[in-house]
C-alpha cells in the first residue's frame, strides 16, 4: 500500500499557510498591555482595564508623585474572553476600580502583578459636581488602519486638552478580525490616548460579530449591560450612551429594543428631575436619525429605524428624545461630518433667524464619523438638505467644551488641514423656564 505522503502534505501545507495567514501564535505573556481607563460612574473613582496572555493578579499601583514608589495599591477581577474566531483564541481582561480620587488631581499608575507590571501612565481625576467645565473629544469610525486623527489625538492628550473622549462606535475595523488580532492591535493604538482619559464608548455595527462580544469583553463602562447602555454625569451634563444596534440585529433579541427604550425613558424622567443641577442632557448612538450622505444608509430614509423605531412605530427615539429636551446629540456612522440645525420630524427649529442655537426649540444632531478608517469617506449628496447646516468631507474629529449650565461650544477639527478649526458654534440655553420641549 503507497504512504500517504500526499495527505501529510497537504495538512502540512494547510497548516503553513493558515500560519502565513494567522502570524505565528503569540508566547504567552503575563505583561500587561492594552490598558485604558473607564469611568464607572462614581465620583472620585476610575476603572483600569487591560489584557494579558496568562492567568495573573490583578493590581493597581498608583500615588501622585511622577517619580519613586507608587504608595497606593488596589486589587481587581480577571476574566477570560474567548474570541468566537476559528482559533478560539484566549486571554485575560483585567478590571480595577480605583476610589477615594482626589477630584482633579494627577496620579500617576501601573496596572499588572508580580508576573510583570505595564509602564507608568499618568491620568486627571474628574472633578466632582456640576460646577466645573468639562472637555471632550468625541468621534467615531476610528480603525486599526488609516486611523487619521489618532496622532493628532495622541498630541491633544499629551497638551492636557480633554477630560474625557467619547468614541461613539466602530472601532479598528474590525475588533474580531483576524481571530481578534485586529482588535488587540487597535486597543495597543489607542493606549496613549486610552490610558490618560477616561475613554466612553457606545457599541457600532462593525463590533456586531458573535453578538457583540468583543466590545463587551474588552471595554468596561457603568451599569451592568455590558456597556450597551448606561448613563453618567459629567460636570454640568447628564451623557447617556445607548445602542442604535439593537434595532438592526434582532436575532440577538428584539427584547433588547424594547429593555433598553424603557430604561431610556426611566433616565430620561430621573435627568429631567435633576435638572437644575445638571441643565444639559447628551445622547451618543452611533447610527443618526438624519443624515444627507450619498449612500443607503438607514438615515438617509425617511422613516429611519433609529427615528421611527420598528415597523415605523415601535420604539422610535425622536419623539422620546424631543418629549425629555435632550439637547445634544451626537453620532457617527457616516464618514464624514454635518452639522444640523435644531430639529424634530423634518422641521426646523431655530431659537432665531440670526442665533439659530441660542435657545433652540428642538435638538441639535452632530454627526461625527469622519476619524477615519479602511473605509475612506462617505460622499455627501448634490444638495443638501434644508435641515443640514454644515457638511465636511474631511478626516477629523469634534472638541466638546461644556462650559457651565448654559453654554456648550462645539468645534470640528480637521485633520486634513493640519488641526484648522472648521466648524466653530456656541448653543446657548437659559436656565430658566428651561424644560421638555413639549
Amino acid at each position: 500500500m503507497r504512504p500517504l505522503r500526499p495527505c501529510w502534505s497537504c495538512c502540512c501545507l494547510l497548516l503553513f499557510f493558515s500560519l502565513g495567514i494567522q502570524g505565528s501564535p503569540e508566547a504567552p505573556s503575563a505583561a500587561p498591555e492594552q490598558v485604558h481607563l473607564s469611568y464607572p460612574g462614581e465620583p472620585g473613582s476610575m476603572t483600569v482595564t487591560w489584557t494579558t496572555w496568562v492567568p495573573t493578579r490583578s493590581e493597581v499601583q498608583f500615588g501622585m508623585q511622577p517619580l519613586g514608589p507608587l504608595p497606593l495599591r488596589a486589587q481587581g477581577t480577571v476574566s477570560t474572553f474567548v474570541d468566537g474566531g476559528i482559533l478560539r483564541r484566549k486571554f485575560y481582561i483585567h478590571r480595577v476600580t480605583l476610589r477615594r480620587l482626589l477630584p482633579g488631581v494627577q496620579y500617576v499608575y501601573r496596572c499588572g502583578s508580580a508576573q510583570g507590571w505595564s509602564r507608568r501612565f499618568r491620568f486627571r481625576a474628574l472633578k466632582n459636581g456640576p460646577h466645573w467645565s468639562p472637555r471632550l473629544a468625541v468621534f467615531g469610525d476610528l480603525g486599526a488602519d488609516n486611523p487619521k486623527a489618532l496622532p493628532r489625538l495622541r498630541r491633544d492628550t499629551q497638551q492636557g486638552m480633554y477630560d474625557a473622549v467619547l468614541h461613539v462606535g466602530d472601532f479598528a475595523y474590525n475588533m474580531d478580525q483576524n481571530n481578534a488580532r485586529v482588535g488587540d492591535r487597535f486597543m495597543r493604538l489607542i493606549e496613549p490616548v486610552a490610558a490618560s482619559l477616561p475613554y466612553m464608548t457606545c457599541p457600532g455595527n462593525h463590533e456586531e460579530r458573535y453578538n457583540f462580544s468583543n466590545y463587551k469583553a474588552r471595554f468596561s463602562m457603568p451599569g451592568n449591560t455590558e456597556g450597551l447602555w448606561y448613563s453618567w454625569d459629567l460636570g454640568p451634563a447628564h451623557i447617556i450612551s445607548f445602542s442604535t444596534e439593537v434595532y438592526f440585529f434582532l436575532h440577538y433579541g428584539r427584547h433588547l429594543v424594547e429593555r433598553q427604550f424603557h430604561w431610556l425613558e426611566r433616565d430620561l424622567q430621573e435627568a429631567n428631575r435633576n435638572r437644575v443641577a445638571r441643565p444639559w442632557i447628551i445622547t451618543m448612538g452611533h447610527r443618526p436619525m438624519y443624515c444627507s450622505n450619498a449612500d443607503l444608509d438607514d438615515c438617509t430614509w425617511h422613516e429611519s429605524k433609529v427615528r421611527k423605531g420598528l415597523h415605523g412605530k415601535f420604539y422610535g427615539l425622536e419623539d422620546l428624545f424631543y418629549k425629555y429636551g435632550v439637547d445634544l446629540q451626537l453620532w457617527a456612522h457616516e464618514h464624514s461630518y454635518e452639522r444640523l440645525w435644531p430639529i424634530y420630524d423634518y422641521q426646523v427649529f431655530n431659537g432665531s433667524q440670526e442665533m439659530p442655537y441660542t435657545n433652540p426649540r428642538g435638538p441639535v444632531h452632530i454627526i461625527t464619523g469622519s476619524a477615519g478608517c479602511e473605509e475612506r469617506l462617505t460622499p455627501f449628496t448634490l444638495f443638501p438638505r434644508p435641515w443640514s447646516a454644515l457638511r465636511v468631507k474631511e478626516y477629523g474629529y469634534t472638541r466638546l467644551h461644556i462650559l457651565n449650565g448654559t453654554h456648550v461650544h462645539i468645534q470640528q477639527v480637521s485633520d486634513d488641514q493640519d488641526g484648522k478649526i472648521v466648524d466653530d458654534i456656541w448653543v446657548v440655553r437659559p436656565l430658566l423656564g428651561r424644560m421638555m420641549y413639549l
